[in-house]
């Protein structure tokens, strides 16, 4: 063999392995969201701080969360406005209107574990813009991994779901929801703190004795 063709040879070989190496760094889009739906999984509660915009309506607060599917939030915009999900009931209290709604989940098993499996599910899930960390927002330092969920039958309330990941913590920082209508619901979490041992004392939540009850309020006519 001439010094020509070894030199064509160890060249193409090196390029091959460059090429096989970047292969093997690549992510896809599903098994990327899949381990953060795994570490979400994993964790046994949290709390972090929420912003939530629809249209130009923005609501804020606190939201704790303890698995397998409890979940509370604490409104400081509109002040007071609770929403708990203890596993058995969920409860709304609205306090513009002094009424406290509740809701028994009706079907299926409320205490098994819920998700971004589920979102999977019902959802082909893509990069928005590759697997390279890009700014939060235009002019954000933070950088996030940008998925988009495309829904997979029209039943999905929402056409699409954009999800904002942080690639060090695979901690959600920002969900925008687009309805069929184009209603756009924007969710920003920060401040996260993780496995704190919350109790499901948390989960209880008892509302102002002078409050209008509802029940069962969204199969009421």
């Amino acid at each position: 063999m001439n010094r020509l063709n070894k030199k064509f040879i160890i060249g193409a070989a090196v390029a091959l392995f460059a090429i096989t190496g970047a292969f093997a760094q690549i992510t896809t889009a599903s098994a990327y969201f899949k381990s953060v739906s795994e570490y979400y999984a994993s964790l046994k509660d949290y709390e972090a701080d929420f912003t939530i915009t629809i249209n130009k309506t923005v609501t804020s607060g606190s939201l704790s969360y303890m698995a397998p599917n409890y979940v509370r939030m604490d409104y400081v915009v509109p002040t007071n406005q609770v929403i708990c999900y203890n596993g058995d009931f969920l409860t709304m209290y609205l306090p513009e209107t002094s009424a406290v709604l509740q809701q028994e989940p009706q079907g299926g098993n409320p205490k098994s574990p819920l998700g971004l499996s589920l979102m999977s599910r019902y959802y082909t899930v893509a990069y928005e813009t590759g697997q390279a960390a890009v700014p939060l927002e235009p002019d954000s330092d933070e950088m996030v991994v940008k998925f988009i969920l495309y829904r997979k039958s029209a039943a999905e309330a929402f056409r699409y779901i954009k999800i904002s990941v942080n690639p060090d913590t695979k901690l959600i920082r920002k969900m925008e929801a687009v309805t069929p209508a184009g209603v756009t619901f924007t969710f920003l979490f920060s401040n996260y703190r993780l496995n704190q041992g919350i109790s499901e004392q948390r989960f209880i939540y008892d509302a102002p004795s002078s409050a209008n009850n509802l029940n069962n309020f969204l199969f009421t006519e």
